[in-house]
C-alpha cells in the first residue's frame, strides 16, 4: 500500500471533501498536519509531515516534507504534489474570480491566527482602481457565501461585493467613501473563528502586501571585479535635459515607448539626453523634459493665480464616473474625426400618434410614452434599414452589428450615465417605455450593473424634451460610429395650401455625429433620411 492511499486513511480529517475543494491547499495542509505528525504515514519510521510553515502547501518546494527512506520520502512527497495540484486546479474553477482578490495568510506570529486578505477586486475590463461606497457588513458579523460585504465604485457604475467563503469580518482597513483604491489593495480581513476577530484590531498590512507589485525581471549587477577597479565618484543627478545636442547625422537610441510619448507631444529627441543604458532614451527622460517645460510655460497662470488668490472657491473631488466620462470624451474628440448633420423633423403626426397610445395606455394601466421613446423606436428602425451606421472602428477592419442596442444618455447628481435599450428594433414602444423608465431610476440610485451599460451600439442624446434646447452637436460614445442629439419642438409658421395662406406646424431639430472613417457624409444623409421618415410618418414604425 502506497503512503498516499495511507493519507486518506483520516476520514475524521477528509470527510467534508467539498469543503476540502472550496477552501486553499493552505488550509488541507492544517487540516491533516496534526494526526500526519503524531501518527505517521509509513510502517517503518515517522515518513510524516513535521513543520508547517506559512503557506507551504501554495509552493512547488515542500520543505515540510522530511524523509527517513529516501525511496519512501520520494513517493510520498509526488502523491502529495498530485493532489495538491488536483485540489487547487479544482479551487480555481469553482472559483475563478478568487484569485487576485483573495490571499490566505498564515502568520508565524502567535497573536495572528490564520486570516484572509480581502483585495479589491477587478469588477470591469476597464478597472484599474474603485472606491468604497459603504460597507453593509461591520466589524466582528458573521459573513457566509453570496452575502453582500460592501458595495465598490467602480469606472462606470457602483457594484455589489460579495463573499466567497464563510467565516468572521475581524478587520476593515479602507472604511465608507475611502476613494483612489488599486485594484488588488487590501481592504479587509476574515477569519474563520469567532474568537479570533478581536486579534486584529490594530492589525495594520505591510506596505509589500498592500497592492500587488508589478512583475519586473532582476536587473542583473556588474561583476564585482569592474566594481572594486571602478574610481569612487560622486553620483551624477539623472537629468533629462541635454547638456550637449548630438552631433549631426549620429544615431538617437531610444525605447520605442519613449519613441511614441516623443512622437505624441512634437518633442524632438535630439533635444533630450538619455539616463538609460549607454544613454539610451528611456520614458523617464521625455516624462522630465515635459515636465520642466510645463514648470516654465505656467509661469504666467501661476502669477495670475496669485493675484486672484482672494477669491472663494470650493474644490469638488472628482467621482470615478467623472474620471472615465471625461477620459472617454477627451480620447473621442481627439482620435474620431466627428462631423455633422442636421435635419429639421415635422412632429405633428408623431405628437398626435402619441396622444392616441398614452390613452390606451391609461386605460390599461400602462406607463405613459414619451417623445424619446418613439425616437428610439425610430433610430432604431433606421439603424436596421441603414446598417453601416450600426458599426464601429477597428485598425483591422470595421464591424458591422447585427443587434440593435441603444444606449440612452441620463443625466444623474452623480454624473453622466449610457444605460442600454437591447434590441430595440424589435420591441414594442411599450416595453421600450417601461426599460428606459426602469433603467433611468437605476441610474439616478446609482445601482446599474455593467450588463445595464456594456455593448451599445449607438447612443441618443436629448436635452430637448428636459431643458429645451433647440439644436446642440453631441461627442461620440467610443467605440460607436454615431450619436443623435435631440432638441426641442417648436412651433413655425409654414406656407399653406393657397396663395396667401400659411399654417402652424410643431418641428424638431435633430443632429447626427458621425465617425468618418466609418460613416461616409452620403450614407449618414441617409440614415437621417430614414430617420425623418419614421418620425414623420409614425404609423409605419407600428408595422
Amino acid at each position: 500500500m502506497t503512503f498516499g492511499s495511507r493519507f486518506f486513511h483520516h476520514p475524521r480529517k477528509l470527510r467534508d471533501t467539498h469543503k476540502i475543494l472550496r477552501n486553499d491547499r493552505a488550509i488541507l495542509a492544517r487540516w491533516v498536519a496534526n494526526d500526519v505528525s503524531q501518527h505517521g504515514l509509513g510502517h517503518g519510521g515517522n515518513h510524516g509531515v513535521s513543520k508547517f510553515s506559512s503557506g507551504s502547501f501554495l509552493s512547488p518546494s515542500y520543505r515540510a516534507i522530511s524523509t527517513v527512506g529516501t525511496q519512501k520520502g520520494n513517493a510520498w512527497r509526488k502523491e502529495m504534489e498530485a493532489y495538491t495540484s488536483f485540489s487547487g486546479t479544482m479551487f480555481q474553477k469553482m472559483h475563478p474570480c478568487a484569485e487576485g482578490n483573495i490571499r490566505r495568510s498564515f502568520s508565524t506570529a502567535s497573536d495572528l491566527p490564520p486570516h484572509q486578505e480581502i483585495g479589491m477586486p477587478s469588477l470591469s475590463p476597464t478597472m484599474t482602481e474603485g472606491n468604497i461606497a459603504r460597507w453593509l457588513k461591520k466589524e466582528g458579523d458573521k459573513i457566509s457565501p453570496g452575502e453582500v460585504l460592501c458595495e465598490v465604485e467602480t469606472d462606470k457604475a457602483t457594484v455589489e461585493m460579495e463573499c466567497m467563503e464563510e467565516g468572521y469580518l475581524a478587520k476593515i482597513l479602507r472604511g465608507d467613501g475611502s476613494s483612489g483604491i488599486k485594484v488588488g489593495e487590501i481592504i479587509a480581513i476574515t477569519v474563520e473563528e469567532e474568537e479570533d476577530v478581536a486579534k486584529f484590531k490594530d492589525y495594520q498590512p505591510s506596505t509589500s502586501d498592500s497592492a500587488p507589485a508589478p512583475k519586473t525581471s532582476p536587473t542583473p549587477s556588474p561583476p564585482k571585479e569592474e566594481i572594486a577597479d571602478a574610481p569612487a565618484t560622486s553620483p551624477e543627478p539623472k537629468s533629462s535635459m541635454p547638456s550637449a545636442p548630438p552631433s549631426a547625422g549620429s544615431r538617437i537610441f531610444a525605447s520605442p515607448l519613449a519613441r511614441k510619448l516623443a512622437e505624441d507631444h512634437n518633442v524632438p529627441l535630439s533635444n533630450i539626453k538619455g539616463t538609460g543604458p549607454d544613454g539610451r532614451i528611456v520614458k523617464a527622460d521625455i516624462e522630465g523634459y515635459l515636465d520642466s517645460r510645463g514648470k516654465e510655460v505656467s509661469q504666467a497662470p501661476k502669477a495670475a493665480a496669485t493675484a486672484a488668490a482672494g477669491l472663494d472657491y470650493t474644490d469638488i473631488p472628482h467621482t470615478q464616473i467623472r474620471k472615465v466620462t471625461a477620459s472617454r470624451l477627451l480620447q473621442s474628440k481627439q482620435t474620431i474625426p466627428h462631423y455633422y448633420l442636421t435635419v429639421d423633423t415635422c412632429v405633428d403626426k408623431l405628437m398626435e400618434l402619441r396622444n392616441q397610445l398614452n390613452a390606451l395606455q391609461e386605460a390599461s394601466g400602462g406607463k405613459r410614452i414619451s417623445v424619446n421613446d418613439l425616437v428610439i423606436k425610430a433610430a432604431a428602425l433606421a439603424l436596421r434599414k441603414v446598417p453601416q451606421c450600426n458599426s464601429s472602428w477597428t485598425n483591422d477592419y470595421i464591424r458591422q452589428y447585427h443587434n440593435v442596442n441603444i444606449n440612452v444618455a441620463v443625466q444623474t447628481d452623480n454624473g453622466l450615465y449610457v444605460p442600454i435599450v437591447r434590441d430595440a428594433d424589435k420591441k414594442g414602444l411599450s416595453k421600450i417605455s417601461e426599460e428606459v423608465k426602469h433603467l433611468a431610476q437605476k441610474a439616478k440610485e446609482n445601482s446599474l450593473k455593467p450588463e445595464d451599460y456594456e455593448g451599445g451600439t449607438f447612443t441618443v442624446s436629448n436635452l430637448g424634451g428636459p431643458f429645451g434646447i433647440k439644436q446642440f452637436c453631441a461627442i461620440i460614445n467610443p467605440p460607436q460610429s454615431g450619436i443623435l442629439a435631440v432638441g426641442s419642438a417648436e412651433k413655425r409658421v409654414i406656407p399653406g395650401g393657397g396663395p396667401e395662406q400659411y399654417e402652424f406646424a410643431s418641428f424638431m431639430s435633430v443632429t447626427l455625429s458621425c465617425d468618418h472613417r466609418v460613416i461616409d457624409g452620403a450614407i449618414g444623409a441617409e440614415w437621417l433620411k430614414a430617420f425623418k421618415g419614421y418620425i414623420e410618418n409614425p404609423e409605419t414604425m407600428l408595422l
